[in-house]
C-alpha cells in the first residue's frame, strides 16, 4: 500500500509530463472501445438483417446449387419435401426457386436473377403481400437499389424473358408491384422477385424449389440427397470474414496510439531514474532493498495506466453513450459496397469489451515501465547519493 502512495505523490508531482502521458493513454482506451464498439454492433446489425430479409432461421440448399456460379440453376431445383408441404402452405418455411433471366430496361438487355417466393410466406420481410393484388400481368417486386440503378417506379410494365427446364426461351411482362428497402444488397441488385407457383409455372416446374428458408419454428431433419442443411454460421461467413478483416485493420491504430504512449512512459521513467538518483540511493540507505524501489518506479509507471482509465471515462463515457444512443452515420457510398449496412451503425459496448481492454493496457504499462527500472537494481547506493550512476 505504501508503495502505491508513494507512487501516486511522485506522479502527481510530475506535473504536466504525467498528464500528457496520462492523455495519449487515455485516447488509446476510448479509441480501441470505440473502433470494437462499432464492429461489434455492425456485427450484430448485419446478421440480424441478413436474417430478416435472406437467410431465415437456417436453410436447406439444393445439392446442385451455388449462389456464385449462375451455370448451375439449371440443374439447382427439386420437388418440395412431403414432409414440409404443410409448413409451406401456411408460410411457416419460405421455398424460393432461382433461375437466370433478361429484362429489357430502357431497350437494353441485362441479366438477372429471377426468384419465385410464395406470397404468404411469414418467413423473410419481402413485402410479398404485394402479390396478392388485382394485377392483370405478374407482379413483381423489385429493390431500391434495382429501381434507381434501372429509372424503374412502382407500376411500371417490365419484360423479362427466360429458359424453361427444356431449355425454351419464352418471355412475359410483370409488373412492378411494390419496390422494398433493405438494409442487405444481396437481395436487392440484378433480381426480380415474383410468386412461386407463377415462377414454377413459367417453368414447368410444378412444386419445385431451389433453396428453403425456415422461420424459428424446428422442422424436422431432410432425408435422401437432394437438400444440403445450411445453419446460420454458415449463411452468415461472409460477414464474420468481413468483420474479422476490419479488425485486423484498425489493429494497426490501436498498435500505434499504444507506442506513442508507450514510449512515452518509457522516456519518462528513463528521464525519472536518471534525475532521481540521490532519491533512489537514499531510499536504499535508509533500508529499502533494490528491488523495492524497482518496484516502485515501476508501480509509477503502471498507475499511468490507472489515471488514464480514469481520465478516459471523464469523455469517454458521455462520448461512447452519445455514439450507443444516436448511432454512427454509414456515408452513402457503404449503400453500393454489397455489403449489409445500416445508414446507422449502433455501437454495442460490452463489459468485457471494456474490462479486456484496461486489463491489456495495464499490463503493457506495467512491462514498459518494469524493463528501464530494472537498472536500479544494479545502482551502488553510494554513488547514488553522489548522483553518479555506474
Amino acid at each position: 500500500m505504501l508503495t502505491f502512495k508513494l507512487a501516486i505523490r511522485n506522479l502527481l508531482g510530475a506535473g504536466l509530463r504525467t498528464w500528457l502521458n496520462v492523455f495519449v493513454l487515455s485516447l488509446s482506451y476510448v479509441v480501441i472501445i470505440y473502433i470494437n464498439g462499432m464492429l461489434h454492433g455492425w456485427d450484430i446489425q448485419a446478421k440480424s438483417d441478413m436474417v430478416h430479409w435472406q437467410t431465415g432461421e437456417g436453410q436447406y440448399w439444393h445439392k446442385n446449387y451455388d449462389p456464385l456460379d449462375p451455370f448451375t440453376l439449371s440443374g439447382s431445383f427439386a420437388p418440395i419435401p412431403a414432409s414440409l408441404k404443410d409448413k409451406a402452405d401456411r408460410g411457416e418455411i419460405a421455398p424460393v426457386l432461382v433461375s437466370m433471366a433478361s429484362f429489357y430496361p430502357e431497350g437494353r438487355i441485362q441479366s438477372i436473377l429471377l426468384k419465385g417466393i410464395p406470397a404468404n410466406q411469414k418467413v423473410l420481410d419481402l413485402p410479398t403481400s404485394a402479390f396478392s393484388g388485382n394485377i392483370p400481368e405478374i407482379p413483381a417486386l423489385i429493390g431500391k437499389r434495382m429501381a434507381q440503378a434501372n429509372k424503374i417506379s412502382k407500376g411500371d410494365l417490365i419484360t423479362v424473358r427466360w429458359r424453361d427446364q427444356n431449355g425454351t426461351f419464352d418471355a412475359a411482362d410483370v409488373r412492378v408491384a411494390d419496390i422494398f428497402d433493405s438494409n442487405v444488397p444481396t437481395i436487392d441488385a440484378g433480381q426480380i422477385w415474383i410468386p412461386l407457383d407463377r415462377m414454377q409455372s413459367m417453368l414447368g416446374i410444378p412444386g419445385e424449389a431451389t433453396l428453403l428458408i425456415r422461420g424459428k419454428e424446428p422442422w424436422p431433419a431432410l432425408t435422401g440427397q437432394e437438400w444440403v442443411a445450411k445453419d446460420l454460421k454458415e449463411l452468415t461467413a461472409e460477414i464474420d470474414q468481413i468483420i474479422k478483416t476490419k479488425s485486423m485493420g484498425s489493429s494497426i491504430l490501436y498498435v500505434v496510439l499504444l507506442l506513442l504512449a508507450m514510449l512515452a512512459i518509457f522516456d519518462t521513467q528513463v528521464l525519472s531514474i536518471f534525475r532521481r538518483q540521490k532519491e533512489i540511493g537514499t531510499q536504499i540507505a535508509l533500508g529499502m532493498t533494490r528491488w523495492q524501489v524497482v518496484r516502485l518506479f515501476t508501480a509509477e509507471g503502471a498507475m499511468n495506466a490507472v489515471l488514464a482509465a480514469i481520465v478516459g471515462a471523464l469523455y469517454g463515457i458521455p462520448f461512447l453513450a452519445g455514439q450507443a444512443k444516436n448511432g454512427i452515420p454509414m456515408p452513402q457510398a457503404t449503400d453500393s459496397m454489397g455489403l449489409a449496412v445500416a445508414d446507422k451503425i449502433i455501437p454495442v459496448y460490452s463489459i468485457s469489451l471494456i474490462l479486456i481492454t484496461i486489463v491489456f493496457v495495464l499490463i503493457t504499462a506495467t512491462i514498459v515501465s518494469y524493463i528501464p527500472s530494472r537498472r536500479i537494481a544494479k545502482m551502488n547506493p553510494t554513488e547514488a547519493i553522489k548522483g553518479k550512476i555506474q
